[in-house]
């Protein structure tokens, strides 16, 4: 019996003890890992800044507008270095070994781990969705109109408008990430400004340097001719007066969308008869990512549980900077694949979290 209660009474502070060290480890990564992109993104844009003549405190806004999106961006892996350098720390010190000898198994000790990651799975989720979306839309406001002096649109995403050489292009709604337009009209003139050519396409993908577009009504008036010839082509590759980059600031990036916000957009654009697939991709991505939190979390732990741990904590650390690195090359290669139509949306965004789950799932055997 007193065996048992000094178990019950050891138990408890250990939990406490070792989610004290991962949050303050955590928060240590943190601000370091924060305080290095803030950094490298203010050395790159004082210049933009000074050039405009924006005041000082327009740009430190600009900066701390968008702290909660690189917060929201790095924390999996600030929770990742915590857990490895913990009981990375405990490992070298055989502070794991005395447990295991005091019947504390490998399960026990992830156990407030698991909650740890959850919890941050959670966090991460309502930073994303509530803080995230209207810090972000500012941060670009200020870059957008007082920097690089591009009118902000009254209703972004929507019926984009560009004039170009001799051309004016109307675009119904535009997907950054997948540098996809909907709904796209050129209308091309002569130099008396008379109409010559008129293409309607229902989708207009930008795709090494060039826009392609796909289901093509295409309107041509033939010189002295009074009526225009119609014909129609599956695909055609056209020069347009346009990049992506003209196009980012009159589109709303999903970080700038709750969930509700951006469900609500794909049915829109669904319902108007265009394929709303790539922001299906986005709805799931925002559930998807945060739960990396739990996953990313298990990994460190197990890393730092394991017998390499002795031969240096560098080494186990380097190790799981490797794992997050992939994990965020095979994230945004499956969700470039649901972009592409190459896999269904739930499949793109969730496939990285299956397959690191797993990986996830080998490093906790090999601690035994």
């Amino acid at each position: 019996m007193a065996a048992v209660a000094a178990e019950m009474t050891t138990v408890p502070l250990f939990d406490r003890y070792l989610v004290r060290e991962i949050l303050r480890i955590s928060a240590i990564v943190l601000v370091l890992v924060v305080g290095v992109y803030l950094a490298v993104d203010f050395f790159e844009k004082v210049d933009n800044f000074l050039e405009k003549g924006v005041p000082l405190d327009r740009a430190l806004a600009y900066f701390a507008y968008k702290l909660p999106f690189i917060v929201a961006q790095v924390m999996p892996l600030c929770l990742l270095l915590a857990a490895t350098v913990t009981f990375g720390l405990m490992n070298k010190h055989n502070e794991v070994l005395a447990l295991r000898a005091g019947g504390i198994g490998t399960g026990r000790l992830m156990r407030p781990m698991l909650a740890l990651g959850v919890l941050s799975a959670i966090f991460l989720f309502f930073l994303s969705e509530a803080v995230v979306p209207p810090t972000m839309d500012r941060a670009n406001r200020i870059w957008l109109g007082e920097v690089r002096q591009k009118a902000m649109l009254v209703s972004r995403q929507q019926d984009i408008w560009i004039k170009g050489v001799r051309s004016i292009i109307f675009i119904r709604h535009y997907h950054s990430p997948s540098r996809t337009a909907y709904g796209l009209t050129v209308n091309r003139f002569d130099e008396d400004f008379r109409l010559i050519e008129r293409l309607d396409a229902e989708t207009g993908h930008y795709r090494d340097g060039q826009w392609r577009l796909a289901g093509v009504m295409v309107q041509r008036r033939e010189p002295d001719a009074v009526e225009m010839a119609v014909s129609f082509q599956e695909e055609m590759v056209v020069p347009l007066d346009m990049a992506p980059e003209d196009l980012s600031p009159a589109a709303r990036e999903g970080s700038e969308m709750s969930f509700a916000e951006l469900r609500r957009h794909a049915e829109r654009v669904a319902a108007e008869g265009y394929d709303a697939g790539a922001y299906r991709v986005d709805l799931q991505a925002k559930l998807a990512f945060p739960v990396i939190c739990l996953i990313l979390a298990v990994i460190g732990a197990g890393i730092g549980l394991h017998r390499l741990t002795h031969g240096g904590l560098a080494l186990a650390v380097a190790i799981g900077l490797g794992l997050a690195f992939l994990y965020w090359i095979f994230f945004s290669f499956c969700l470039s694949l649901g972009y592409g139509e190459m896999l269904p949306p739930v499949v793109a965004a969730w496939a990285g979290n299956l397959l690191f789950g797993c990986i996830a799932g080998v490093v906790i055997l090999a601690t035994d």
